[in-house]
């Protein structure tokens, strides 16, 4: 028998190749060839262009921008407070979400919690791929969730799924998840890189058309991006990615992508029996429990989209021998590197023969640069064995030369350390506020040795 052909498809940009390589030929890409099986060549027929690749809308003269006319995008809340924050304060008629994240951490949760609140007001239609009817019927009991208006299937096939969208006409649709959907125009397998492409572009033509709103799950690979063609993300509309340890109850929605709303927002949620609630004060959740100050703690006033939130940075220190080690979790270790010849530099304080650790508290990822000031006072503590004041807290961003530089939205920041009880503040002298902010003394500075000059006088 004829072996049948096989094509390897680059998971990342698409593209074929007729042999396996370990770099993909269009993108450079390491390890991203898939095997494929090609596509008949009737597939691309002009029966399949007219009901496949036809326009979503008609084609429009050209026009000047400013005389195009442009009303505010109207919003519907979800019911679920963090959640409407993430989208930018509500789901959009037509937009396509992708939600990506580790397994069993609450994707699904999450969703059925948001379709049901939004049944009340809105046919709301769930699509699992992953389970039965029984299972999600028995997740929805555990939640103490009713499920009086929400339509539920349990299907895989891509145009008994559309059939059903028609027939419903949802206002609002969950698909759990777009990798187990197949499409019968295609002959790969479900999860491919094909499959998912087409099943997506397909869900998408239909939310532009009749205003449904689309939610897909996506599976994620073990380094946490989001598994399929990374065409997937740009087709869409909003990409939210679930993050968290499953060995905490603790967990953050975070937007990569938002074209309705601002990017890099969080959502902060609390599991707990009854699903996922909203933690209204994140800031509680990473500052350390300690009653009194311990030496290598500072705490760090950072950004997070709009939401100012303070977490605890964590600093050891202790003798390391020949090769001491640099370790860092939640921030940049080359950064750590950096900030600690800075400190040799300029500051005087030397490192070089000593383990350095550093940890955010609570598992939260920080990737601006204004934890810089933070890292190094909280180091410089535990070097020294002398905690930091009670109330005491840090935030700019240090540069090679040792300056101090600003962090954006420092007003903000101090007004939501003194909301939350604290008394001291080290910050550039940039980010000083112009009036005096009540039960907060600030102390600014220029630079890193500065920096260190206050803070022993603060003992």
């Amino acid at each position: 028998m004829a072996r049948d052909k096989t094509l390897y498809t680059c998971r990342e940009c698409g593209g074929t190749s007729p042999k396996w390589l370990g770099k993909c030929p269009h993108c450079n890409a390491w390890n991203t060839l898939d095997e494929t099986v090609p596509e008949p060549a009737a597939a691309a027929g002009a029966a399949g262009r007219n009901t496949r690749f036809q326009a979503l809308a008609r084609s429009q003269p050209v026009a000047t921008l400013a005389d195009i006319e442009a009303a505010e995008i109207a919003r519907t809340p979800t019911g679920l407070e963090e959640l409407d924050r993430v989208l930018g304060g509500g789901i959009v008629e037509g937009g396509v979400v992708l939600i990506g994240g580790d397994p069993g951490i609450g994707k699904s949760t999450l969703l059925l919690q948001a379709a049901e609140a939004l049944s009340r007001q809105m046919g709301v239609l769930y699509v699992t791929g992953e389970e039965s009817g029984a299972q999600v019927a028995l997740r929805a009991r555990r939640l103490g969730l009713e499920g009086l208006q929400l339509r539920l299937l349990a299907e895989i096939g891509l145009e008994r799924i559309l059939a059903t969208l028609a027939a419903e006409r949802p206002a609002f649709c969950v698909i759990d998840s777009i990798q187990t959907l197949f499409s019968e125009q295609l002959s790969s397998a479900p999860g491919s890189v094909a499959q998912v492409r087409e099943c997506a572009a397909q869900l998408t033509r239909v939310a532009k058309s009749s205003g449904c709103t689309i939610v897909l799950v996506g599976h994620v690979t073990k380094e946490g991006a989001l598994a399929g063609p990374r065409v997937l993300e740009h087709i869409v509309d909003t990409v939210l990615y679930f993050e968290g340890d499953t060995h905490s109850s603790f967990r953050l929605v975070r937007a990569i992508k938002n074209r309705f709303g601002a990017v890099n927002e969080i959502g902060v949620f609390a599991m707990t029996d009854k699903g996922l609630k909203g933690v209204t004060n994140p800031s509680a959740i990473f500052l350390s429990t300690q009653g009194e100050p311990v030496p290598g703690a500072c705490v760090l006033v950072t950004l997070e989209g709009t939401r100012p939130m303070l977490v605890e940075i964590q600093a050891l220190v202790d003798s390391g021998g020949p090769s001491p080690r640099r370790l860092s979790v939640g921030l940049d270790r080359d950064r750590l590197a950096m900030l600690l010849a800075v400190l040799h530099r300029h500051a005087g304080v030397s490192c070089a023969d000593q383990d350095v650790f550093v940890n955010a508290v609570g598992g939260v990822r920080i990737g601006e640069p204004a934890a810089d000031l933070a890292v190094l006072l909280a180091i410089q503590s535990s070097l020294r064995g002398r905690a930091l004041p009670k109330g005491f807290i840090a935030f700019g961003e240090v540069g090679l030369a040792g300056e101090v530089r600003p962090a954006p939205r420092g007003q903000d920041r101090l007004r939501e350390a003194a909301k939350l009880g604290f008394s001291v503040a080290l910050v550039p002298r940039a980010n000083a506020p112009k009036k005096a902010i009540e039960g907060l003394t600030v102390h600014p500075v220029d630079r890193i040795e500065q920096a260190i000059e206050v803070l022993r006088g603060l003992d």
